[in-house]
């Protein structure tokens, strides 16, 4: 249930809006996670008595996860968790595929030791996570250090995209780690290595094959489990 902390009630509006927003934040998590696998209903009468509000915001927050192709709403028939197709898949990495390299070009010249320092952190902690099967936070991590990578870009549309498609990708990667399928954060390691020694065109193209070779080991893990399911 959404807590109310006692500060002065906003418009009905913008109360709706916000309420929302954390409702939307909490079933996009269950989302990616796979807690909610695509196809699963999302019942709005249950939902509203879960979270403790009306239905109006509830439906407010399908919305905007349908805008984000999270989930499909049906007239008549309710909303329920859209499922991943290998078309998706392909659009959404060859997006990164385009998009990525372009940022990393603008963003690895400017990279300072303190970007660097942070940046190794986060694929140890990915390689730690990894370690311990904590599916949830390698593809966090591995998100956290994409866009650690880009961040003096200056593209704001572009990055704007490009978290967007990374978000997205937040599940098929959660999904790629569940088949014991690496994402290889050793090619990540690498591209932050040749950033750091200047080779920037190196870099990007490592990137660009970074990305294709993720894709093409996810569909085939789907592949798989199709020809097996």
């Amino acid at each position: 249930m959404i807590e109310n902390t006692g500060s002065p009630r906003p418009r009905k509006g913008l109360e709706h809006k916000t309420i929302a927003s954390a409702v939307a934040s909490e079933l996009r998590k269950r989302i990616v996670s796979g807690t909610f696998a695509g196809g699963f209903p999302l019942r709005q009468d249950m939902l509203a008595n879960e979270f403790g509000i009306s239905r109006v915001p509830l439906r407010e927050a399908l919305v905007l996860l349908e805008s984000e192709g999270l989930v499909e709403i049906y007239p008549h028939r309710g909303a329920v968790v859209s499922t991943i197709s290998v078309e998706e898949i392909r659009e959404v990495f060859e997006l990164r595929a385009l998009l990525e390299p372009r940022l990393l070009a603008i963003s690895a010249p400017l990279l300072i030791a303190e970007d660097y320092s942070y940046l190794r952190e986060v694929a140890a902690r990915y390689v730690e996570a990894k370690r311990t099967g904590n599916i949830g936070g390698c593809a966090e991590l591995n998100t956290a250090f994409h866009l650690g990578l880009y961040r003096h870009a200056g593209q704001k549309k572009t990055l704007s995209i490009v978290k967007g498609l990374l978000q997205d990708s937040e599940r098929h990667t959660r999904l790629q780690l569940s088949f014991g399928r690496d994402i290889a954060i050793g090619d990540e390691v690498r591209i932050l290595s040749l950033c750091a020694a200047g080779r920037y065109v190196e870099a990007c193209e490592a990137m660009e094959e970074h990305i294709k070779t993720a894709v093409a080991t996810l569909i085939d893990s789907l592949s798989g489990v199709q020809q097996t399911g």
